[in-house]
């Protein structure tokens, strides 16, 4: 392992107003901004509106990034137990750990040929990891970085693994290469399916009642695993093509996701079986991760605009904020209660939003 010292490198405060119109979220350079906000138009598709808009609370998000080791391209990060965040060092097939109270990274080396996409934190508080170039799930050890490996079968290589769930003490994981599977932690044994429409699976999410889904960024669905038999079913968005790339559940069960050929948030909400669609502001915004947080606030990176991406379902508004670093690229989103960590792969570092109401 290795490490490197330095404390958070950027810090941008951004003031949220209630509701409302704002401006275009520029502001003035290392203060003070007011973000962008914009309504829901136009007019959300499926499900009409039905009822009146909610004033959005008063809220804070502050931007700060950490600098990991240079040509690392961080693509994902997970927020542990313990303060700290992991994130898959890409470039160098490395998982790397931030402490964001002293801004030290360590970097756990995963093997030769190793292309790390994907991490979460498991029910044992180890992280998880989708490794594309060394075809396998590999999990390191919370305390001593032990690292273990779970390859494909022969009969899978190339799968291009990409993101991973856990149901229970099952991971489920997807392979844009047309494959998903799931994984018993506890004996070690695989399974893998293929997809629906073949290539595509890309960012999977588990509802509270512990059910899976998919999206798939080239067959353009959502879809339903059944967790008993393993087979996946097409849930069909209303827009053609729209490019589901991720998912991630609400508390009520709802699926939201990012439509980023489309430039649209979606939601499906199993219960009723019916969908709503947003698009978000600007000319072509191209909507990549997304994550609803403890609050049930929706938030995505996108990429056209280099913004965070702040959705209220109450209000049905959207506001922005500008990435701290240019071209920041950032490819996904996880938290905790009151920080959002993403990886700007884009400019080698780590960046958190801290909210407060």
């Amino acid at each position: 392992m290795r490490g490197t010292g330095g404390p958070g490198a950027l810090v941008v405060a951004l003031a949220l107003a209630g509701c409302g119109a704002g401006g275009d979220g520029a502001g003035a350079r290392g203060g003070e901004q007011s973000p962008s906000a914009t309504a829901s138009t136009p007019a959300p598709t499926g499900e009409a509106v039905g009822r009146a808009r909610r004033p959005e609370p008063r809220a804070r998000v502050r931007l700060e990034s950490f600098p990991v080791p240079a040509g690392s391209h961080p693509h994902d990060v997970a927020p542990a137990r313990d303060g700290t965040v992991w994130y898959t060092a890409q470039a160098t097939g490395r998982l790397g750990r931030l402490n964001p109270r002293t801004g030290r990274v360590r970097e756990v080396p995963l093997g030769e040929g190793s292309a790390p996409h994907g991490v979460i934190v498991g029910p044992d508080g180890a992280a998880w990891v989708t490794d594309g170039g060394l075809n396998a799930i590999v999990r390191v050890g919370a305390r001593d970085h032990r690292v273990r490996r779970y390859p494909l079968p022969a009969d899978r290589s190339g799968a291009s693994l990409n993101t991973a769930t856990f149901s229970g003490r099952t991971l489920w994981f997807t392979g844009q290469a047309g494959i998903y599977g799931r994984l018993d932690t506890r004996t070690g044994r695989m399974r893998v399916f293929d997809a629906p429409r073949g290539s595509g699976p890309y960012g999977i999410a588990s509802a509270p009642g512990g059910d899976v889904y998919f999206a798939s960024l080239a067959g353009s669905y959502l879809g339903r695993i059944d967790r008993r038999t393993g087979e996946a079913s097409v849930i069909e968005p209303p827009t053609p093509g729209q490019g589901a790339r991720r998912v991630w559940s609400d508390s009520r069960g709802r699926l939201w996701i990012s439509e980023f050929v489309a430039g649209r948030l979606g939601r499906y909400d199993p219960a009723t079986r019916r969908w709503r669609e947003w698009r978000l502001p600007g000319d072509a915004p191209q909507p990549y991760a997304i994550y609803v947080d403890d609050r049930d606030v929706v938030w995505l990176s996108d990429f056209a605009s280099n913004r965070l991406v702040r959705f209220d379902p109450r209000s049905r508004r959207f506001r922005t904020y500008r990435w701290p670093a240019a071209g920041a690229a950032v490819r996904q989103l996880l938290g905790r209660p009151g920080e959002l960590w993403g990886a700007q792969s884009g400019a080698d570092s780590l960046v958190v939003a801290r909210t407060s109401p």
